[in-house]
């Protein structure tokens, strides 16, 4: 499974509040949460991003409150891939349950910049940035995660699987 897109580049210690306010979750549509996903520390952010684009960030991505909101905003936004120096535990796992990639490669985050294009290829763990011409390698996940994520979460894989 590939992903290319433009890069959206955040600090350390993004927290789920912050990926997708409280006060908006008494709507969890989908598309609700898309529109308001990191508007509080970038009001554009919903309106720029397209389909597979990217977010980079830096240690303890995901933060904060249990909220299976904040990876469900994200990928909704048409982010493909979230790439950090690290992920807040919680967080890591219900980006797999809701089937949205994330990798963990300290050196990408450390040289990636903003709106650099990148192409992931998410079973080898092997990211490409266009625009700086270098190639990182993040830990892959195990199969049976990869089969999670190309099943677009763990509900959809349990469907497929029995």
């Amino acid at each position: 499974m590939k992903v290319k897109g433009t890069v959206h580049r955040y600090g350390n210690h993004v927290d789920t509040d912050v990926i997708i306010p409280a006060r908006v979750l008494n709507n969890p549509d989908k598309k609700n949460l898309a529109s308001h996903c990191m508007e509080d520390i970038d009001k554009e952010f919903a309106s720029r991003v397209k389909d597979g684009d990217i977010i980079v960030a830096g240690i303890n991505f995901g933060c904060g409150s249990s909220r299976e909101h904040a990876p469900l905003a994200i990928k909704a936004s048409g982010i493909g891939c979230v790439i950090a120096e690290n992920f807040a535990r919680i967080f890591y796992r219900n980006a797999i349950n809701i089937g949205l990639a994330v990798l963990e490669c300290p050196k990408a985050v450390q040289e990636i910049c903003n709106g650099d294009i990148l192409e992931i290829d998410l079973e080898a763990g092997i990211i490409n940035s266009l625009s700086s011409k270098k190639t990182y390698k993040a830990e892959s996940f195990p199969p049976f995660m990869q089969e999670i994520i190309k099943a677009g979460g763990l509900i959809n894989y349990i469907k497929t699987t029995n």
